[in-house]
């Protein structure tokens, strides 16, 4: 059978002849020769430019791309992101080991440590301590336990640690001139933390606060955790420089709405979170303060701390029984997360309480001042004039040490003398009780016989108040001069106790005006005075046993009461008692005087007659 073959697997040789592989041969030149020029033509031609609808369709679907994968992450984790363009994670900042920062002007020394950007040291330097050394605003102690001034505080006590021990990176080290700044950042695992404080010739200083985790903004508070330097009591019993507790004198103050108040150390409370519209908050003592004043009033937020120290009962005793001591702090800050805070840290002196002022609502420096953090109480329309005059006084007399002292007598003297009139009047309101006395004496004779409660002694005292009438005579007028001074007192006391320029003021023996006097001189004077005083002094229609019962109960009672208040007051009291001594010793030697003094031996005569006559008995003197 002939053989059929397929004319297509035949293959054409060269020159016409069948050769295996020739049609391959072929094929292959073709392709490359079409790959060529394909390429040929993409190269020699110019690319046409993507339209801006097409990139806006890529980056729509780069976006997408993004958010789904990011929401993938979050559903992993159980977590929602806290802002899509925020990366992953924060690049980190900080610094390999701690180091210090100190700014100065002529009022303060501030050294911060880079570890949670702190305040380790707050030296104001026109005050000292009682060792003489400047006084540190920090209370070493109280620091130590529960943090250091401008730590930060938060609601998650985990981040609260982190943010206070972290080691910032510091803008600069080493010493810096006020006015000025420093900052310090932070940043760490999604956590970038900056802590800005400004710096100019005053008190206040100026601090930013700004933390953030994840690209989301944390509400930290910028802190005074607990006391100020001038609580001595709280240090080491082998450095402890006083013996007398100024943190019983602790108080937080503020003001809201131009209103402002206290509150006593015992009855803040401990983590106690407020949202108010405070235009300052403040942690005092009698002399010294921190006060807060954010720039925001509408939207701060205060947390109060209470804690409490162990001392011993008898600050002189290191070995007695120990109680807690009252400690407390403050943090302030804004409900957005972004802080701004004015500090003022120092003295509670008038004129520099009254030079810093609170955010206005135009968002100037207008509104309520630090002023009423002297609390004068209910005595303040005297006891500022008394403030006023004490400071012109002592300006006039020169810087000398001794001279709040000597401004302080002068006053009580000026004060006596304008009283004099008012003591004048009052013996001869007196004088003329004595003159009365027989007649008021045979009204209560006649209705001797009556009880207490019959109606009818209203007519005996209404036969009394016609012969005063007659007379003249006011019954309360020999009180008129202590009903004058008293008011005086108080509001010295308020003077004394809470004018700082009368802290370590000297005045001869006495080294600290606002401390009781050391060597208890005048509180012994007070009662050897005072007891003078009253038993000089006529008492007119006053029995002899209870004239002579008050003339020792009276100097007693004040002079032991003197005996731990501050000397600056003891030499006011003794002062004026001393005035009153000369004062009644010369009306005792006038006619008005003498004629009392006749009056009373005339009734003590009759007195001691009637006596002898009702027990038919005479009474001799012995030979």
């Amino acid at each position: 059978m002939p053989e059929i073959r397929n004319p297509n697997l035949d293959s054409q040789g060269p020159g016409g002849g069948s050769a295996p592989g020739g049609d391959s041969r072929s094929m292959i030149l073709l392709m490359g020769l079409v790959l060529v020029g394909v390429m040929a033509f993409q190269w020699f031609k110019k690319p046409e430019a993507a339209s801006p609808a097409q990139n806006q369709q890529v980056q729509q679907a780069q976006q997408s791309q993004q958010t789904a994968a990011s929401a993938s992450a979050s559903g992993a984790s159980g977590t929602t992101p806290a802002n899509q363009d925020a990366p992953a994670t924060a690049s980190q900042v900080g610094a390999a080991s701690e180091t210090t920062t100190t700014i100065e002007n002529e009022k303060f020394r501030i050294t911060f440590t880079n570890k949670g950007a702190q305040v380790q040291h707050w030296i104001l330097k026109g005050f000292t301590d009682s060792t003489g050394k400047p006084l540190d605003m920090v209370q070493e102690q109280a620091a130590a336990r529960f943090g250091l001034p401008l730590s930060l505080y938060t609601y998650d006590s985990g981040l609260t640690a982190q943010l206070n021990t972290a080691l910032y990176q510091p803008s600069t080290t080493g010493q810096v001139l006020a006015p000025n700044s420093v900052s310090f950042h932070y940043a760490s695992g999604g956590l970038d933390v900056v802590k800005t404080f400004s710096f100019n010739t005053t008190y206040v200083v100026s601090a930013h606060v700004e933390v953030k985790r994840n690209g989301q903004p944390v509400r930290a508070l910028v802190a005074w955790p607990a006391g100020l330097g001038d609580m001595e009591e709280f240090l080491a019993a082998a450095g402890k420089r006083t013996t007398f507790a100024t943190h019983t004198d602790s108080q937080f103050a503020w003001s809201i709405d131009g209103k402002q108040d206290t509150q006593a150390v015992r009855k803040v409370s401990g983590n106690a979170t407020i949202d108010q519209p405070y235009e300052y908050a403040a942690l005092m003592d009698l002399y010294f303060a921190a006060a807060f004043l954010p720039d925001v009033p509408q939207r701060t937020t205060l947390v109060t701390f209470h804690n409490s120290i162990d001392l011993p009962s008898d600050l002189s005793d290191p070995n007695s029984a120990k109680k807690p001591a009252d400690v407390i702090g403050l943090a302030l800050g804004d409900q957005s997360g972004d802080t701004n805070v004015r500090i003022y840290a120092g003295p509670k002196e008038t004129d520099i309480l009254n030079s810093v002022h609170a955010m206005g609502s135009e968002g100037h420096p207008t509104g309520e001042s630090l002023g009423s953090l002297i609390q004068y109480g209910w005595w303040g329309v005297i006891a500022k004039p008394l403030y006023v005059a004490l400071r012109w006084l002592r300006n006039l007399l020169g810087p000398g040490a001794n001279n709040w002292g000597w401004a302080i007598i002068i006053v009580t003297v000026i004060f006596n003398v304008i009283l004099l009139p008012t003591r004048i009047w009052s013996m001869k309101s007196s004088l003329k009780m004595m003159r009365i006395q027989p007649r008021l004496d045979a009204v209560k004779k006649k209705y001797n016989n009556l009880k207490i409660n019959d109606p009818k002694r209203a007519e005996m005292q209404n036969e009394q108040m016609q012969i005063m009438r007659e007379e003249g005579v006011n019954m309360y007028g020999g009180c008129l001069p202590l009903l004058l001074q008293m008011p005086l007192f108080f509001a010295y006391y308020r003077v004394l106790l809470n004018a700082v320029e009368l802290r370590q003021a000297h005045w001869f023996w006495l080294h600290d005006l606002s401390m009781p006097d050391p060597l208890h001189i005048l509180p012994i004077l007070i009662i050897g005075t005072m007891f003078l005083v009253q038993f000089i002094t006529p008492a007119p229609g006053m029995d002899p046993t209870q004239r002579r019962m008050m003339a020792i109960m009276m100097p007693a009672i004040m002079g032991f009461t003197l005996w731990h208040f501050a000397s600056g007051l003891a030499l006011y009291w003794i002062t004026g008692n001393i005035i009153s001594l000369i004062m009644q010793v010369s009306i005792n030697k006038s006619k008005l005087g003498q004629e009392m003094h006749d009056l009373a031996v005339k009734r003590a005569a009759k007195k001691k007659g009637s006596v002898t006559a009702s027990t038919g008995r005479v009474i001799q003197g012995r030979r």
